[in-house]
């Protein structure tokens, strides 16, 4: 499993070296340690200080940020890593949800709906159920995906790949995982992915486009123009689609065609 250090953790999700320090200091955090790299981080630690940095932009206060995650590793059985469940400011109050039940970790209140109004009562929180240990979700994964792709493009690879494992159906993981095969010139790859893309989110327009650009790249135009005529279906003003395919209609000789694309895209680009 790749391993983060400190300085390429900093990086990834724009958290001062201090603050990503200081949650180790208080035990939230368990990272490797080697002489030679120093500090070595794991996905579900970044997937941690992801949470820790929501919270922070939440304006939620450091301290209390540490009493709550404290809290919640007594709420927590042992195997289950805190990034595997959702934190998240509610206004006033910081709210814990695992996916069943959401609650107050630094009070212990669990926040029930009773016919579509809020109530909160105060019982005894009890002991977790057990977890399997794997505790992540495809969207977590995906979510770490999103956050790895501009400085880490491997690993956001490897992210997408795990989000599929749990979850074959995620198109915008296979979207996404299909534009960094692109990217890398993996083109076999890349069309399995935007093809899986538009098979499981069969009303998106984006997998047909992209899938248009590849198919031109491999010089299959004929192809392409079904693509991006696919995409304008289910999305009859994106501009880019129309431009494309005028353009590979005038290629092709198909002059009128070809002409009321290039000015349906004018005049989206230009707003009319």
């Amino acid at each position: 499993m790749k391993l983060f250090s400190a300085a390429e953790v900093a990086k990834i999700l724009d958290l001062p070296d201090r603050r990503i320090r200081s949650f180790v200091r208080a035990g939230f955090l368990e990272p490797t340690r080697t002489r030679a790299k120093g500090l070595q981080f794991s996905f579900q630690d970044l997937l941690f200080l992801k949470t820790a940095k929501t919270l922070l932009a939440s304006r939620v206060p450091p301290k209390r940020i540490l009493r709550i995650l404290s809290s919640l590793k007594r709420q927590l059985p042992d195997e289950r890593h805190l990034s595997s469940i959702k934190i998240y400011a509610d206004g006033r109050r910081v709210v814990v949800w695992d996916g069943k039940a959401r609650w107050q970790p630094d009070s212990g209140q669990f926040l029930f709906n009773f016919d579509a109004k809020s109530v909160i009562r105060t019982v005894k929180l009890p002991a977790p159920p057990k977890r399997s240990k794997e505790s992540l979700t495809a969207e977590h994964w995906f979510n770490l995906g999103v956050e790895l792709e501009a400085t880490a493009a491997e690993e956001a690879k490897r992210a997408y790949m795990r989000a599929l494992e749990l979850d074959p159906t995620l198109s915008d993981a296979h979207l996404n995982l299909g534009k960094l095969y692109h990217d890398g010139g993996m083109l076999k790859e890349t069309e399995a992915h935007y093809r899986a893309a538009a098979k499981y989110a069969p009303r998106d327009a984006a997998p047909y486009f992209n899938l248009g650009l590849l198919l031109e790249e491999l010089k299959r135009p004929r192809e392409a123009v079904r693509c991006y005529e696919q995409a304008l279906e289910r999305d009859p003003v994106f501009a880019d689609a129309h431009y494309n395919l005028g353009l590979l209609l005038d290629a092709l000789g198909k002059r009128n065609e070809a002409f009321t694309h290039l000015r349906a895209a004018r005049k989206l680009y230009l707003g009319r």
